[in-house]
């Protein structure tokens, strides 16, 4: 059964978390790149690097950071479920995000925050006051 070479033990957690976000292997694309970069010989005569497009979603990754093409693999595929999980609970985020938001808006004012309120409105109709005196002094200055 082994499609990758890693343990078992990490193997079967790929497949449960691929079951658990309901990703099918027969969803995927995967294709075979020559990889860049270091690795001399080897990775320049070897298709070593993963492409893997998740075709429902779109998402792809490349993956070339082993010189096996196997281990490759198996990290490509959790990248993918990396980005496919964000990408799902990023929704599900912003939605809780949006409620939570409603929520506070519509949650009673505190004791304190009432009080903190009132006293700048108190603050602001003592001001009003002193212009409205002052404006009746200086025009009776005039008069």
């Amino acid at each position: 059964m082994a499609l990758f070479t890693v343990s078992e033990a990490k193997e079967k957690e790929l497949l449960a978390r691929m079951e658990r976000l309901g990703v099918r292997e027969e969803d995927l694309r995967e294709t075979f790149i020559r990889a860049s970069g270091p690795g001399g010989q080897k990775v320049n005569k070897t298709s070593s690097c993963v492409h893997l497009v998740h075709v429902p979603t779109g998402l792809a990754v490349k993956c070339q950071r082993d010189r096996s093409q196997a281990l490759n693999r198996f990290l490509a595929r959790r990248l993918l479920l990396d980005r496919i999980e964000r990408m799902q609970t990023g929704i599900a985020s912003a939605e809780r995000r949006r409620i939570e938001k409603i929520r506070r808006q519509k949650r009673k004012r505190s004791k304190r925050a009432k009080e903190k309120v009132l006293e700048a409105k108190h603050r602001q109709a003592e001001k009003k006051a002193l212009r409205s005196k002052a404006a009746k002094v200086h025009d009776d200055g005039h008069d």
